[in-house]
Parts: structure tokens; C-alpha cells; sequence
């Protein structure tokens, strides 16, 4: 059970960077490759259609995250499509078979599909949250110059982090640790930020 529950983990957080990577990734080894074989209720994400549309979708995106205020714009729209993208990814990496799962436990399928999808889904708008956050901070320290910085890190990191759910899923738990170690910095640098600029308003400068 574990090591669906770290394949599930890694998909549904990579898909609170980036709604698309994970399902993509998930559908093109599912069609392309023995390295995960999906489960009969999943395996429409490796219908030649559904990888195309995904493909472009992906494409979307990946342009208008890297845009000051359109990023800005797409993070509010994908509030609703990156945990919809993390449900599925938990759903269906967690009861698929893979490399390092040959026998996928049945707590899941015992379950039903709902399960793992609402915990997929929790997982994704987690990390989607964070990262939404985060992003007007980068804009507002570099004058709009670190989104596709930003975005192009995100990116990268859930390709990464897809791959090694699906491949190597106890390497997910390093993702976790630093997830863990990140939030109370970047929440205190956020509560940073605020007193600088509340201090700037009180002395008279606008900001």
C-alpha cells in the first residue's frame, strides 16, 4: 500500500504544479511502454485523443504560466482543473502496475475510485495553493522577470516528479520533506513581504 500511495502522492502533487504533465506522462508510458500498465476503468488516458488533447492543453498552459498577470489569471482558472488533474492522477497511478508495483493493494480497490480520487484531488489543490501563492511574490521581488523562471522550475519539477512516481515512488518522500521544510519559510517570508509594505505605506511611499 505504500508504494501506491507515493506513486499516487507524486502524481497528484505534480499535477498541482502543472494540471497536464502528470496525465501525459502517465498516458504516453501507459501506451508507449511496460513501465505502467493501467487498470481497465484508466486506461482511456492512453487513448491517441485523449494524449492530443492533453498535448495541447499542456501547450496552453505552459505559455501563459510564463506571463506576468496572465500567470496570474491562469493560476485562479486551474484553482478548479489542477485538482481535478490530481484526482485522476492519484486514482490512476495508484491502481495501476508498474515497475516497482506488480500487485496493487486492495485497500484502493476495495474503496471504490472515489477515495484516491478525493485524496488526489486534496494533495493537488495543496500544492496549486502554495504555488499561486508564491508566484505573486516572484513577480513583485522581480519586477515580473521570475515567472518563466519560476514557471519553467515548475515545470521541470513535475515531469521529474511524474517519472519517479511512476518509476522510483519511495523518492517521492524527498519531495515531501522538502515540501514540509519550504512552507514555514516561505510563509514567513510572505509575512515579510506584508510588514515591509505595510512599513512603506505608513511612511508615506506608495507600494
Amino acid at each position: 500500500m505504500v508504494l501506491e500511495l507515493l506513486t499516487g502522492t507524486g502524481l497528484a502533487a505534480s499535477a498541482g504544479l502543472n494540471a497536464y504533465i502528470p496525465l501525459l506522462v502517465t498516458g504516453l508510458l501507459a501506451r508507449y511502454t511496460s513501465v505502467i500498465d493501467l487498470p481497465g476503468g484508466w486506461q482511456w488516458l492512453g487513448n491517441e485523443w485523449v494524449l492530443g488533447i492533453l498535448a495541447v492543453l499542456l501547450a496552453v498552459e505552459v505559455v501563459a504560466d510564463k506571463v506576468p498577470v496572465v500567470d496570474h489569471v491562469n493560476d485562479v482558472v486551474q484553482t478548479v482543473v489542477r485538482p481535478t488533474a490530481g484526482g485522476l492522477a492519484f486514482g490512476a497511478g495508484s491502481a495501476a502496475d508498474t515497475v516497482t508495483v506488480s500487485d496493487p493493494d486492495s485497500f484502493f480497490a476495495s474503496t471504490g475510485q472515489w477515495l484516491p480520487v478525493l485524496v488526489g484531488v486534496l494533495i493537488a489543490l495543496g500544492v496549486h495553493l502554495l504555488k499561486s501563492a508564491a508566484r505573486p511574490v516572484i513577480n513583485a521581488t522581480t519586477a515580473g522577470f521570475g515567472a518563466p523562471v519560476a514557471s519553467t522550475a515548475e515545470d521541470a519539477t513535475s515531469v521529474l516528479m511524474s517519472l519517479v512516481a511512476i518509476i522510483l515512488p519511495v523518492l517521492v518522500l524527498a519531495f515531501l520533506v522538502g515540501f514540509v521544510l519550504f512552507l514555514p519559510w516561505f510563509l514567513r517570508r510572505r509575512a515579510d513581504r506584508r510588514r515591509e509594505r505595510r512599513a512603506a505605506r505608513e511612511a508615506g511611499f506608495r507600494v
